[in-house]
């Protein structure tokens, strides 16, 4: 890794662990932000590195939400293991969903998530489980093996930054062993891998499912951080959301989706006080950021030091 890179990433690190002693950002807003910067780089491996277009990821971040409170609630499992649960639910669905819409390409792959999406959508509202429009509230956040209660917000945003880092790490050692390099070679030019003997759709596949696990580790993280989980977990609008994130963050950075988490999620906390003209301004935001860097915020920046360089 790039010396100035890892200074990078252990400021940003430093930062976030002294965000708790500040008074200038709330902790609710911070934990939300992390767990959608998670979701958004999940999906970010699909698209950004494996060039998939999924307008279906909300199905795995709901559904995890929703299995995680689900457990934690009626069943009163602890938060690491609805967590797990939650992971392994939107895994399955992922591996699901992903061996029926691999079989397709371009905007017939996207069409097939966002249809196999409206119909986990469909479910959450009609199962009785899911507690229908209401969601299910009040989700206990527990007691972290036993030890850390999660009651306290302080303790809630290590929790979700220690997540947060583990899943990160994650998708940076799959981007940068060799399967990762297969992916980049299946979103330049697939039939070149193809011809040099990998199997394409099993890479898709692979990479299908993390992303679909990650998304759903969000997922339970958000369900637990605010204590519930409702249908607009698992609402199309969700998936276009972290769509937004990863385009303006930059699309096949590492940092980009970060970036475009904080954007957007900044942008809906600070811009609600203005009623119905917050949609218009965030509207005219986003053309700003497409129109001044079409290659994601961090990805304009990368390109400006290498040019320098």
């Amino acid at each position: 890794m790039n010396p100035k890179l890892k200074a990078l990433y252990v400021v940003l690190v430093c930062v976030a662990l002294l965000l708790p002693f500040q008074d200038f950002i709330y902790l609710v807003f911070a934990m939300k932000v992390l767990c959608f910067a998670l979701f958004a780089c999940a999906f970010n491996l699909l698209l950004g590195f494996t060039g998939l277009l999924s307008f279906g990821h909300a199905a795995f971040f709901g559904t995890s939400a929703y299995i995680t409170a689900y457990f934690c609630k009626q069943m009163g499992f602890s938060p690491e293991v609805g967590i797990v649960l939650g992971v392994l639910g939107s895994g399955a669905l992922g591996w699901l969903m992903g061996s029926l819409a691999i079989r397709r390409q371009g905007i017939y792959f996207a069409m097939v998530t966002l249809a196999l999406s409206q119909m986990v959508y469909f479910l959450a509202v009609q199962l009785p489980f899911t507690g229908g429009e209401d969601g299910i509230q009040g989700v206990p956040r527990g007691t972290l093996l036993g030890l850390i209660d999660l009651n306290s917000d302080i303790n809630m945003y290590y929790f979700v930054l220690a997540v947060f880092i583990l899943g990160f790490a994650l998708i940076m050692r799959v981007v940068h062993s060799p399967f990762g390099q297969v992916l980049k070679a299946i979103r330049e030019n697939e039939p070149r891998a193809i011809s040099l003997g990998y199997n394409v759709d099993r890479f898709k596949l692979i990479s299908f499912v993390i992303s679909a696990a990650l998304s759903g580790l969000a997922g339970s993280m958000k369900s637990l951080v605010f204590q519930l989980a409702t249908l607009t977990d698992v609402h199309w609008h969700m998936s276009g959301e972290v769509v937004l994130m990863t385009l303006l963050g930059g699309m096949g950075t590492i940092l980009g989706p970060v970036v475009g988490a904080g954007i957007v999620v900044g942008l809906q906390n600070y811009l609600a006080n203005i009623g119905s003209w917050s949609t218009i301004a965030t509207g005219f935001i986003f053309v700003i950021c497409v129109l001044a860097f079409r290659r994601g915020v961090v990805g304009e920046i990368t390109a400006l030091f290498k040019t320098k360089h």
